[in-house]
């Protein structure tokens, strides 16, 4: 008598959510948002980076926050984003003259600076399924913007957290390498690691923070190591894609912004994934399966 092959309890709950997922993810049009998304991280990308290096170079100083910045990106978005973000700094810490534009321009960055995540907000509440009253409160937008201004301020902390990795893995490899010659390549799989964390990190804060909803950390973790993983390998093939293909070269001296647009544009679907990801294992296998439960023995 033949064994039957059982699949692994795992397995069955992994094809699960990611089935889930997946539909979930092309009824909720992420193609529109990811367009959208995109627009809104072009122009709030410098206010967010401003505000950030600006808290980092408190500590460790503007100019090795900056090159941090930059070195993050380019490992992101390759060296014709990085260029692109580059520019964007330059032009944006040329120095406002008198008392009023400067306030007008502390104003704008905030603004500038929450403005995506407020957007990744609505997305998010979208996806959930949260009805929001079209004549939103004073009070709701302030709390919107206050809890944006917050996740900018939590993008400062993991720049430093960068910085101090960065000098930390340096004498590290100053010190060791004269001692163990593999030295390099360990501490630049420590660096490789301590990066996906941080990313893990602030993909879990955003899905816990930002949607109108109560989710368990161990759902938002789970949906955050999915992501970042998917964000890792997105990563290298967004790059090869930029590398060779001409989407970039054929716009001129705009390449760049278009090479970090399209980055942002491919990096936003990976997001709303592990979004409809963390979402869905919630309603199956996490804090909120009960209520999908509830609501199936009630449906018609």
């Amino acid at each position: 008598m033949k064994r039957r092959f059982h699949l692994p309890p795992w397995w069955l709950r992994a094809r699960t959510v990611l089935t889930e997922s997946l539909k979930a993810w092309i009824e909720q049009r992420a193609a529109s948002k990811g367009a959208a998304l995109a627009f809104y991280t072009l122009f709030s990308m410098t206010p967010i980076l401003v505000l950030a290096i600006a808290v980092a170079g408190y500590f460790f100083g503007a100019e090795a926050a900056q090159g941090e910045i930059i070195v993050q990106m380019q490992g992101l978005v390759g060296p014709n984003g990085a260029q692109a973000i580059q520019a964007l700094l330059a032009a944006a810490q040329d120095p406002a003259s008198g008392l009023i534009a400067t306030i007008v321009a502390g104003v704008l960055l905030l603004v500038g600076a929450t403005s995506v995540f407020a957007e990744l907000k609505g997305s998010l509440d979208e996806m959930w399924g949260i009805r929001t009253s079209r004549r939103s409160s004073f009070g709701t937008l302030m709390r919107t913007r206050l809890l944006s201004f917050g996740l900018v301020l939590v993008l400062a902390f993991l720049l430093l957290i960068s910085l101090v990795v960065s000098a930390a893995l340096a004498v590290l490899e100053r010190y060791a390498g004269g001692i163990w010659s593999s030295s390099g390549d360990f501490l630049s799989a420590v660096s490789s690691l301590i990066s996906f964390g941080v990313i893990a990190f602030l993909f879990a804060v955003i899905y816990k923070m930002l949607p109108d909803v109560r989710l368990s950390w161990r759902d938002v973790w789970t949906g955050a190591i999915f992501t970042a993983g998917l964000f890792g390998l997105g990563k290298y093939a967004i790059g090869l894609y930029l590398g060779n293909s001409a989407v970039a070269s054929g716009f001129g001296a705009a390449g760049s912004v278009v090479a970090l647009l399209v980055w942002v544009y491919y990096s936003a679907q990976i997001f709303f994934l592990g979004a409809e990801f963390t979402r869905q294992y919630a309603l199956w296998f996490g804090s909120l399966r009960r209520e999908r439960q509830r609501l199936q023995e009630h449906a018609p």
